[in-house]
């Protein structure tokens, strides 16, 4: 009994309670942070081996998965970060609030969908699907973005009265139907046009013409099924940084005269600089160390080669395949946790840059009077 007479007082208790509370996430603070540091440990001593191994010439082995990792991670950012970058710049600054509450959920929930469920549909779906209408998903990747410059152009040049009607909040209302009208376009034309000009097999025309091989799960498989995984991610904290610029910042700029898309480049986007820079960061981390759907829809080939059309192997798949295997103290076995060491070092820091450039865009926006 007399421990709780300590906390007579409502206050002693509620101060109780916080310092608990603190302590708790104080050590949990600490915890990570010693296991992040236990398992960089691990790494290193484990590595430091092949320092002493003969054939420490077979590190050049791990050359080709450096190479795939970057190539994969580059084809996913080229399909993820237009569209999540766009999509954010369009629900922050011209989305109406209503349509905005009901959107963004929907597309941060497309985050919780399993790499695994995204790899086996790409791998056993999407990658047969290409292989037999190449020309067909290289029309659709190239002329939606030219169509939606040009349905852009012509509202531009459309009355006031009409613009009134089509307004930039409502876009989303009839931009859709018009890309899936120059969608179901691209796809009506494209089988001719490959008989036409390449004699109705656009892969094998490559092959013959340019050199270019083509295996079914390539680098393209890989960008459209991991750009979709960075998608999510990138879009829901390019948003948040977009829609915490100060609205003072937009409405002085428009109120000394420019339009919304001069306040949209000159204004928004220097300001959420930081923040956009941040949700690449986090992108490229999650884009580097995917391993499911890389392992699923690559083909698995460790190859040093631009062709888009070929396989890759990138270190975290490389990782998954071979170590169960590798017997421990062998020179495969040092190499893949010397893989496995960059691929942490490489998160590390990019998720750590992150965290600094948010917090400077914290300051940046405190010093502006944002909230």
């Amino acid at each position: 009994m007399s421990a709780f007479r300590r906390f007579a007082s409502p206050l002693d208790l509620r101060r109780f309670k916080d310092r608990l509370a603190t302590g708790l996430i104080t050590a949990g603070g600490i915890t990570v942070l010693v296991a992040i540091l236990a398992i960089g440990i691990f790494l290193v001593g484990e590595t430091l081996p092949l320092l002493r191994l003969p054939e420490t010439l077979a590190l050049a082995k791990l050359s080709p998965l450096l190479f795939g990792t970057f190539k994969a991670a580059l084809a996913a950012l080229l399909f993820a970060v237009p569209v999540a970058l766009g999509a954010a710049i369009y629900s922050a600054l011209f989305m109406s609030p209503r349509l905005r509450s009901r959107i963004k959920p929907t597309m941060e929930m497309m985050e919780a969908v399993p790499g695994v469920v995204i790899g086996f549909i790409a791998g056993l779906v999407l990658a047969p699907w290409v292989e037999r209408h190449l020309l067909s998903t290289l029309m659709v990747i190239v002329w939606l973005p030219v169509s939606a410059a040009l349905i852009g152009v012509l509202w531009y040049r459309l009355g006031h009265r009409l613009r009134r009607r089509l307004s930039l909040a409502s876009a989303g209302l009839w931009l859709v139907p018009w890309l899936g009208l120059m969608m179901a376009l691209a796809l009506w034309l494209a089988p001719s046009l490959e008989q036409l000009w390449f004699g109705n097999d656009l892969p094998l025309w490559l092959e013959r013409h340019w050199g270019l091989d083509y295996t079914t799960r390539n680098t393209l498989i890989v960008g459209i099924a991991m750009g979709f995984a960075v998608i999510p991610s990138l879009y829901s904290l390019a948003d948040d940084a977009l829609a915490d610029v100060p609205a003072a910042l937009l409405e002085g700029a428009q109120a000394l005269g420019a339009s919304r898309w001069q306040s949209l480049w000159r204004v928004a986007l220097p300001c959420a600089g930081p923040g956009l820079f941040a949700a690449l960061m986090i992108g490229i981390g999650r884009a580097v160390g995917e391993t499911m759907i890389v392992l699923m829809t690559s083909a698995n080939m460790a190859l040093v080669s631009a062709n888009p059309f070929e396989g890759l192997r990138s270190v975290a798949a490389a990782i998954a395949i071979e170590l169960p295997e590798a017997a421990p103290g062998s020179l495969t076995y040092h190499v893949l946790i010397l893989a496995a060491l960059v691929l942490f070092l490489f998160t590390f820091i990019v998720n750590t840059l992150a965290e600094l450039v948010r917090q400077r865009l914290r300051r940046r926006y405190r010093l502006l009077g944002g909230k």
